[in-house]
């Protein structure tokens, strides 16, 4: 088939033909630069543009945030399209909203210091380790996110700026006491009832359910027996944590390793560091005070802790943590990494203002011996040599899954492989590692499951792919009536009992109404709205919908979830004499009509804003 096509396109008609597809290319190309870059434009708020890419980079971080919270169950939501796209459309209306905060924290002239943001980086918990900030955690996280230090503190500056905003809004925002007294005695009420109950159960016996009623309720409730479409997959995948497995290392190997590659085995210099810190107009001649102090013989603590504007290290003598070369900004890491155990800097000039620094402790570089990293260098082999066969092994599985489209077992010969099958399943209960949305997508795509072809390589996870095809296909349809017949007639026949239960209920109520109580009922005293024990819970939920007994009880008959039949009267509503935790409901009551007014904020700025979006726009033309 490939000699064909290399064949075909040596003629001149087939020159002509890929001439012209080569000038449509350029044609395209040169058109995006004169033409307009609006494709590459998520949003324009104001003139001020937010890029695909920052909208791209905000919905795979929601992605994850989703997948921490939801598990499994998040990967099941991303093969629903409409999901997707209402979750990212939600995505960039959250970016409109902080573009448009942001541009009236600006008009606001609201600012946010350098030492601020090294505070607040400093308190917070994600960089800390025992309750103190940790330079190489912090370095990891960043790393992890990748992100710059540069980048972080653009990104506080505009949170913190934002910040600053909206406590002003929302701290004056607050719920009166009547508020939360009146909600809390509606939450913490209780009710006195009597319930009677009639079972479904005891009518059973008295009904019957012929064909004709099942095939009319069949017939009539089509929507409840739709069969999705289903597919059973012949695979075959290719996984380097499959080819790690068995790979053995020689210690030869693992020392040559060790000695080529002794400095990602090393722990490097690092200095213990103090700082003073001194800004404002004076700032230089205060510096040099407080230099001359510890000159003079007093303990750089002290007079950190006395002088120093950096009010968070201050009160721990200065001091910061443990540092490495390029941690800090240049200016402070040439007048650390100049000084020895215990010296004191001179004073330099920095961006956060002037400082002085102290190097309470050293630590030289230090070599991890062999023996201590042996397993971690046996590790890292292994991988290596896996990813190797993987990278030789990934592009056989896909020129032989293409030349040889209508089966897998060549393919799986050719990288050793096997042709692995799976149950038949839906959309929603693809088992694993087959419940990727990539890969689902494909699965139930009109090439795989009308052509009957190898699906393309999907990669499913890091360095793991998989090629499928159909073994089998069902379309979507509704279920034959033989399939749920015995279901429909167990719907009937509780449908009928239940009826003949309300009849009965209806007679119990009328006669409880006119003073003949039920022989066996149940007495529930002080209710709540957790329910209780012995009350069934849309009992419970029902219930609260009563209206308070007026000169007497109030009497109802409720049905319940299983087709029983509830009779109740409801004797009395029960406010407390002590309300509890009336501030945290008070303070419940604030933040949500905070929110109310963060919400009434950006439909504000919204309604006065013009925001486009390119896409929309282009194509509604």
């Amino acid at each position: 088939m490939l000699e064909k096509i290399r064949e075909g396109s040596q003629g001149v008609a087939a020159k002509i033909i890929l001439s012209l597809v080569i000038l449509s290319f350029a044609l395209t190309g040169v058109y995006s630069y004169l033409g307009s870059n609006t494709d590459q434009v998520a949003a324009i708020v104001n003139g001020e543009e937010i890029s695909r890419y920052d909208l791209d980079k905000a919905f795979q971080s929601e992605q994850n945030r989703m997948r921490g919270q939801l598990g499994e169950m998040f990967d099941t939501l991303m093969a629903d399209a409409t999901y997707m796209d209402n979750m990212r459309q939600t995505v960039l209306d959250r970016l409109v909203a902080e573009r448009l905060l942001d541009q009236k924290v600006k008009a606001m002239g609201l600012r946010v210091s350098d030492a601020q943001i090294q505070q607040a980086l400093l308190a917070m918990p994600e960089f800390q380790v025992d309750g103190k900030f940790d330079n190489e955690r912090y370095q990891a996280v960043l790393r992890q996110n990748n992100l710059s230090g540069n980048q972080i503190r653009d990104i506080m500056r505009g949170d913190m700026a934002r910040q600053q905003l909206l406590v002003g809004l929302l701290g004056t925002e607050f719920a009166t006491a009547a508020d939360a007294k009146s909600i809390a005695q509606l939450q913490q009420q209780t009710r006195d009832v009597r319930v009677a109950t009639v079972t479904a159960e005891q009518f059973s016996a008295d009904v019957t359910v012929d064909d004709a009623a099942i095939e009319a309720y069949y017939n009539g409730n089509a929507a409840l027996f739709v069969q999705p479409e289903q597919v059973q997959l012949e695979y075959v995948e290719l996984n380097v944590a499959d080819l790690g497995q068995g790979i053995d290392i020689d210690e030869q190997a693992a020392r040559d390793y060790y000695a080529e590659n002794g400095q990602a085995y090393s722990m490097p210099e690092r200095r213990l560091a103090a700082h003073m810190l001194f800004s404002g107009d004076d700032a230089k001649a205060r510096a040099d005070a407080a230099l001359a102090r510890v000159n003079a013989g007093e303990a750089f603590a002290d007079v950190a802790k006395d002088a120093s504007d950096d009010s968070f290290t201050a009160e721990n003598g200065g001091e910061l943590d443990w540092m490495t070369r390029g941690t800090m900004e240049a200016q402070f890491d040439e007048a650390l990494f100049a000084l020895e155990q215990g010296g004191v800097s001179a004073v330099f000039e920095s961006e956060y203002g002037y400082q002085i620094v102290q190097a309470k402790q050293v630590e030289a570089r230090t070599q991890r011996p062999f023996e201590e990293i042996r397993g971690e260098i046996e590790q890292a082999l292994s991988k290596n040599s896996a990813q190797q066969e993987f990278y030789q092994l990934q592009q056989q599985l896909a020129d032989v899954s293409f030349e040889v489209p209508d089966s897998l077992q060549e393919t799986a010969d050719a990288i050793g492989g096997e042709v692995k099958t799976s149950p038949l399943f839906d959309r929603v209960s693809a088992p694993a590692p087959l419940n990727n949305p990539r890969l689902l997508a494909a699965a139930f795509s009109d090439s795989v499951v009308l052509d009957q072809m190898n699906s393309d390589v999907i990669e499913v996870g890091t360095s793991h792919l998989i090629v499928v095809r159909a073994k089998e296909y069902k379309a979507a349809g509704t279920k034959p009536l033989a399939e749920v017949r015995a279901q429909i007639e167990a719907t009937l026949l509780q449908q009928q009992a239940s009826e003949l239960a309300q009849q009965q209920a209806d007679k119990l109520l009328a006669d409880w109404q006119a003073g003949t109580a039920p022989a066996d009922m149940i007495t529930a005293k002080a209710v709540n709205r957790m329910g209780s024990a012995e009350l069934d819970r849309t009992l419970v939920q029902e219930l609260f919908k009563l209206a308070q007994p007026v000169d007497g009880a109030t009497f109802e008959s409720i049905k319940l979830a299983n087709g029983d039949i509830a009779v109740v009267a409801l004797d009395a509503v029960n406010t407390p004499a002590e309300l509890q935790d009336l501030d945290a409901m008070r303070a419940r009551l604030g933040q949500q009509l905070g929110q109310a007014s963060y919400q009434a904020l950006v439909a504000s700025l919204r309604a006065e804003a013009e925001v486009v979006y390119p896409q929309l726009v282009d194509s509604a033309q």
